[in-house]
């Protein structure tokens, strides 16, 4: 058993492009470590969205048990309809990093979402999905960013984090090749940064875990699809493709770099993990779900600046509010508050006498389900509902009553829009890359299978099999299991598999040391994601 361990995520990464750009020999290091070791896909959560999906693989633990379904949370409150940005103070299970420490094993955890307030434990986190500004108070302990921003050069904390400035201006065109090659340059230099920081760590501040999340894969695919896919890109290229693409395979290129670079690091004999959140593909349509509710008689638009008026102290989220005030809440019955999810929240009765009361709800839900499912489009002959997933179905658990109450998937396998619209659904300009629910699993080390293929495995079953390569028996409350079809044969026998019966608690947050999400922060968190493309 190995007392250390390197794991390395790639958000959204799918072996459609992967493959190709192994084959094409612009990612050897990974074709390296995969002729090592074993692959396999990764099937991800409902919905295969970045907060549940890696909030999952850190806990082996599925929504419904974690609390995490988006990155923000809906609620139903006596004062009003709420969001609130979710962080580490919402997931409801303990994770990799809690149960090593309590083992005495040390972790460095960097760029994951979910883990803002840091958990109490050993070792250091620097925080994904916080703007650059907060990014000091963020960093756990709290003195680790003067270290790391004085010992490596032309660090950018601006780069590191998310600065909406600096997105903004790369996605506001992103018709030219210049600007491409701005959002690719932007992306590469952010994941430099990223590898730096886990370079320095490995050399200066050693933990027995090493975990980095390198996110720009994600937001190239989004962006960049047609560009990506073999499938699709032309076989006679334009000059404007040939170069765009070009872009989008040096930062994959410079990815894996920094792949190769950390495993020569870490060494052959520590266990080498990676892993993607969910898988990517093509989408070519817009539904606009919440137009469609309204002409269903289940969502009513009001007059946005009299409500904005009468309630000022809604949200407090500054351009997010918008979409609160454009609803008559006490008319409405069922809306999607953020395409993330494409999640649909059916209204409960309040104590205004408006909503759907309890005793109607199965009767309420099970007619918006048939007629959603059922709904074809009478100008595109599109049904673009693939499938719809009931709460019970996709996040039983101990918090499925803050799920949502329905969950799409669309046939393009795209998000949803919560725009008002005047069609219900429209084709996109140009094709784009969606999340889909496969991603991707490899693994290299002591005992691990080499050039070997595995059959699809859950994202639940990483964090067991991690724990059991670090030597730590597996809480009997976790979901996943240790796949026997990673090992040589013989290995498990071995070094068989332990289990503990003791539950464990989830750490609090870790004191003084951290500061809590402010309203600046959430305002901050909210312009990232309508920016990246989450939030219409």
């Amino acid at each position: 058993m190995s007392a250390r361990a390197l794991f390395i995520g790639l958000d959204g990464a799918t072996f459609t492009i992967l493959d190709s750009l192994m084959k094409e020999g612009v990612m050897p290091r990974l074709s390296e470590v995969v002729s090592h070791g074993i692959r396999g896909e990764l099937a991800s959560v409902i919905p295969p969205l970045t907060p549940p999906a890696w909030t999952s693989l850190m806990t082996g633990r599925s929504p419904g048990n974690h609390g995490i379904f988006d990155f923000l949370r809906f609620e139903f409150r006596a004062g009003g309809q709420q969001l609130r940005v979710l962080d580490a103070n919402d997931v409801g299970a303990p994770t990799i990093w809690n149960i090593a420490g309590q083992h005495g094993i040390r972790s460095s955890v960097l760029n994951f979402p979910m883990t803002f307030p840091a958990r109490d434990f050993p070792g250091s986190v620097v925080p994904g999905w916080v703007p650059w500004r907060h990014l000091r108070l963020a960093c756990y302990p709290r003195s680790l960013y003067d270290r790391v921003s004085s010992a490596i050069p032309h660090f950018n904390p601006r780069e590191l984090a998310m600065d909406m400035a600096l997105e903004e201006r790369a996605l506001e065109g992103c018709h030219s090749e210049e600007d491409y090659e701005t959002l690719i340059n932007l992306h590469i230099r952010r994941e430099r940064h990223w590898f730096e920081v886990a370079r320095y760590l490995m050399a200066e501040e050693p933990t027995d875990i090493i975990a980095v999340l390198f996110d720009g894969v994600d937001k190239l695919q989004h962006f960049c699809w047609r560009f990506l896919d073999p499938q699709i890109f032309p076989a006679s290229p334009t000059d404007f493709e040939r170069k765009v693409r070009a872009c989008c395979l040096q930062y994959f290129r410079e990815i894996d770099g920094f792949i190769g670079a950390l495993a020569d690091t870490a060494g052959p004999d520590t266990p080498l993990f990676i892993a993607s959140d969910h898988g990517f593909g093509p989408t070519t349509e817009v539904f606009f779900v919440n137009e469609w509710l309204h002409r269903n008689g289940y969502l009513v638009w009001a007059d946005s600046v009299n409500v904005e008026q009468k309630h000022p102290e809604m949200l407090g989220m500054g351009t997010m509010a918008r979409r609160f005030y454009e609803i008559d809440w006490h008319k409405t019955t069922a809306y999607c508050p953020t395409p993330s999810s494409n999640g649909i929240f059916i209204t409960p009765r309040g104590p205004n006498g408006t909503g759907v009361p309890p005793e109607g709800y199965d009767a309420f839900r099970r007619a918006l389900f048939e007629k959603l499912k059922n709904f074809q489009d009478s100008v595109t002959g599109i049904r673009p509902v693939a499938s719809i997933a009931v709460k019970e179905e996709a996040f039983a658990g101990s918090f499925m009553e803050s799920a949502p109450d329905l969950t799409l998937s669309l046939r393009d396998g795209g998000l949803v829009s919560i725009l008002p619209s005047d069609v219900l659904v429209k084709p996109r300009l140009e094709t784009t890359g969606a999340h889909r629910p496969n991603g991707v699993f490899i693994a290299r080390g002591p005992g691990i299978r080499k050039c070997a293929s595995t059959e699809t495995l859950s994202i639940l079953d990483v964090a067991p099999t991690m724990l059991h390569a670090l030597g730590i028996a597996i809480p009997q409350e976790l979901e996943g299991r240790v796949p026997e079809a990673l090992f040589e044969s013989g290995y498990l026998e071995s070094h068989p598999v332990a289990f503990e019966g003791t539950r464990r608690t989830v750490a609090a947050a870790a004191g003084n040391e951290t500061a809590a999400a402010d309203p600046m922060m959430q305002e901050d968190v909210i312009g990232q994601l309508r920016a990246l493309g989450y939030m219409e």
